[in-house]
């Protein structure tokens, strides 16, 4: 999409996923002129591909359940999620200041067109705060779409933001190129980065995390630090750059179209569902939910800790399966850079009911073996012998043998729990080692306004989302998006307040 180019927009936003688009939004509901450039040739980011939980506090449908809660309960429940040393580093006023808003911003997106059910519980969460939107996070991306271009929003895609412009130390504009061609946008109010996280740039995970993890994918391949470059380029500051959720096995994803890819995003079919959600019996919602469930959450270390083996291509065990981050990186520098976990018969039977599951959504649904083996038999097969498990899955029988037995000579792996047997085997995978979100940002102020170093703002500059965490740690289900969509929602706020 290539709109005309404007003399001055009022605000241009740079990046197309949730937080973009909730900044797209909230600005021309209030009458300003947007321009939101996205480097892909379609919109949708991190966002677009996630399960879509929005984790909040004091809504509307906690009232309707008689769960009576607050911002300030649920920021000290969200530092718990965390490791002590990261929360200690966290910005938890910013945090709270987010959380206080929560509940307005989910307010705003089913005026949209958006339908969530729940509250759910995730403890260590005293009370039920994950709302999940209907049917998948694709419907935040298409519902912010539409309304982004019906009131007049103009997108800019598959164009690269190469830089910032200046004038008078005030940052008035980007530099973008489209293809091959550069071309300056300028604008009256601020540039809002909104290019989240930098998952997928190895060069900028080693640089803060250490080299070791250069090999780890991040799960979003788009996800570059194109703002986090943006920000660094001109001295704004960034914070907790070294902290990352991951690394952590996920299977790859099911070829093709997943049925939940093929349901509606927006407009009137999803209203009709989030109107019938609540006469649908639980058991469909779960079934729903546990095909969500076997697509995109990892499987459980607990897995690893009970004595399933991890092996490579060549049948091989590689590393000691209880070491984190240790076995991650491993898996990322085996062939191909993935893996498979091996069960044996006692393992199976005891990852086949609660309360030991091989993934979950907390308190919404809870896998087990047989739905990997229902719902992903691409990732998950079952045999009576490891030479039928080897042969099905080209893998050399006799290593594979070797490496459940624990004869495998190999200096370098430690010594199993126990030898693996039995008449039944399971072997799930690939595996590939994943990033999912990184969590350093740029230094914000609650206006969102970024800071420089010495923290001083840096005036016409804003950064929201992923781009713009200022030293939140966000771990738990649901705080990612919830965060994307209110400082999106909040930013279009303080830019339509401020004089051009």
């Amino acid at each position: 999409m290539h709109p005309p180019a404007a003399k001055n927009w009022d605000v241009i936003i740079v990046g197309g996923g949730g937080s973009g688009l909730a900044a797209g939004v909230s600005c021309v509901e209030r009458g300003l002129t947007v321009l939101l450039v996205e480097k892909q040739p379609q919109l949708g980011g991190t966002t677009g591909i996630a399960v879509g939980s929005f984790t909040a506090s004091g809504t509307r449908h906690q009232r309707q359940n008689n769960i009576h809660d607050n911002a300030a309960d649920h920021n000290e429940d969200a530092g718990r999620f965390a490791r002590p040393e990261d929360e200690a580093d966290g910005n938890r006023e910013l945090r709270e200041f987010f959380l206080s808003h929560s509940a307005d911003t989910l307010d705003w997106l089913e005026t949209i067109g958006l339908r969530f059910h729940g509250p759910s519980p995730e403890p260590p969460n005293r009370v039920p705060r994950m709302h999940n939107v209907v049917p998948n996070a694709k419907a935040y991306i298409g519902a912010l779409q539409l309304r982004f271009i019906g009131l007049g929003g103009q997108l800019l895609t598959n164009a690269s933001v190469e830089g910032l412009l200046r004038t008078d130390g005030r940052v008035t504009g980007v530099t973008v190129n489209v293809n091959g061609t550069q071309r300056a946008e300028t604008c009256l109010r601020g540039v809002v980065l909104a290019a989240g996280d930098y998952a997928g740039n190895a060069q900028m995970i080693a640089e803060h995390k250490g080299d070791a993890f250069a090999a780890v994918e991040g799960i979003n391949t788009n996800a570059t630090g194109d703002g986090h470059r943006l920000v660094a380029s001109i001295g704004g500051q960034l914070r907790n750059m070294s902290i990352t959720y991951g690394p952590e096995f996920r299977f790859v994803p099911p070829p093709g179209k997943s049925f939940s890819q093929l349901l509606p995003a927006s407009g009137p079919a999803v209203k009709l569902m989030g109107t019938l959600l609540p006469l649908v019996p639980k058991l469909l919602i779960n079934a729903f939910i546990k095909r969500l469930l076997v697509t995109w959450q990892h499987p459980e270390d607990a897995l690893l800790d009970d004595g399933a083996i991890l092996i490579n291509k060549y049948g091989q065990r590689f590393c000691n399966e209880l070491a984190s981050p240790d076995r991650e990186i491993a898996v990322a520098n085996q062939p191909d850079k993935v893996a498979w976990v091996l069960l044996d018969e006692a393992i199976i039977k005891r990852y086949s009911q609660w309360p030991h599951f091989v993934s979950t959504a907390p308190e919404i649904a809870y896998a087990y073996v047989d739905d990997y083996l229902r719902l992903r038999p691409d990732v998950a097969i079952a045999a009576c012998s490891l030479e039928q498990l080897a042969s099905r899955r080209n893998i050399p029988a006799a290593a594979l043998v070797a490496a459940a037995s624990g004869t495998q000579n190999m200096d370098s792996v430690p010594k199993m729990k126990r030898p693996l047997q039995g008449n039944l085997w399971v072997l799930l995978g690939p595996v590939k080692s994943y990033f999912t979100t990184t969590e350093g940002g740029a230094a914000i102020d609650t206006s969102f306004r970024v800071l420089d170093e010495s923290g001083v703002v840096i005036s016409g500059l804003y950064a929201i989302g992923q781009n713009g965490l200022g030293g939140q740690i966000l771990w738990g289900h649901g705080l990612h998006i919830a965060w994307a969509m209110t400082s999106g929602r909040l930013v279009g706020k303080v830019l339509a307040e401020t004089k051009p």
